[in-house]
């Protein structure tokens, strides 16, 4: 939990946020490269108190989010599998999903792993652009991102995708978890309006998370509820006719229902398995 944060102070992060995402968002890709290096350390700077560095998580919380997240993908994982997670942070789940599988690979922008804590000797992270991943093409068996996408600059969306579809094997999956738009903002844009000017570039509903994903050679997309993936075509279909129908609420109602119903987009992507 964090201390709770004065109007005043919570108008500085707001503000601080929105100056750099505004530079984020009108930055080239090659500028993107070296703004990734900096943006956060000057958030973290200009913004001592925000959450991120405040939060007090204790041990039975970080076990916890673990838990919860390796719920997702350990039915998909086996001892022959490979598993791509994509920015994997303090790498917690990495670790943890080591035992369950033959590899691990984690990708980030920048190393944030606790050094005095050993890794798996399955478990390689590598530390890349943003951009160019140096990985043979169908070599992972299971990719899965937790609260990433969000944060991607909108050109950046696709090229994502096509490297996730490069870099899985045909049948492989790519399981992710992003806030729903419906329930959105998700970040300090929600203390002073409706609309995502901070570091969330964009969110999504199901509907539109499948075509991005149905454009990038994923024939099949399965939502997950409970914790669960569902396969059932009638569970899948029953939920984006929900969601479309509360897309048609008035902004307030909409807000208020998908709290309960749309927190996240969560799902199994499973890339086209050629004839």
């Amino acid at each position: 939990m964090s201390e709770p944060r004065s109007p005043e102070r919570l108008r500085h992060h707001f503000e601080v946020e929105k100056e750099l995402a505004t530079r984020m968002r009108s930055s080239t890709r090659e500028g993107r490269t070296e703004l990734f290096k900096t943006l956060y350390t000057e958030l973290f700077e200009r913004v001592p108190d925000h959450p991120r560095l405040t939060r007090r998580e204790t041990a039975e919380d970080s076990a916890r989010n673990t838990e919860n997240q390796l719920r997702l993908i350990r039915p998909h994982l086996g001892k022959t599998s490979t598993l791509l997670e994509i920015a994997p942070g303090d790498c917690r789940l990495s670790y943890a999903a080591s035992s369950l599988c033959q590899r691990v690979i984690g990708v980030d922008i920048s190393d944030q792993t606790d050094r005095s804590e050993a890794s798996p000797d399955n478990f390689e992270l590598i530390v890349y652009d943003g951009y160019e991943l140096d990985l043979p093409d169908a070599s992972v068996d299971i990719a899965f991102s937790y609260q990433f996408l969000e944060h991607l600059h909108p050109d950046d969306v696709d090229p994502h995708f096509a490297l996730i579809s490069r870099l899985l094997k045909p049948g492989g999956v790519y399981i992710l978890d992003t806030p729903h738009r419906y329930s959105g903002p998700h970040d300090i844009s929600s203390v002073f309006g409706d609309t995502l000017q901070c570091f969330h570039f964009q969110e999504w509903t199901y509907r539109e998370m499948r075509k991005h994903l149905k454009k990038h050679g994923f024939s099949h997309t399965w939502i997950y509820r409970g914790g669960r993936v569902r396969t059932n075509p009638l569970i899948n279909l029953a939920n984006d006719l929900t969601e479309l129908f509360v897309g048609l609420l008035p902004s307030g109602l909409r807000k208020k229902l998908s709290s309960r119903l749309f927190q996240s987009v969560t799902l199994l992507a499973q890339k086209t398995i050629l004839s």
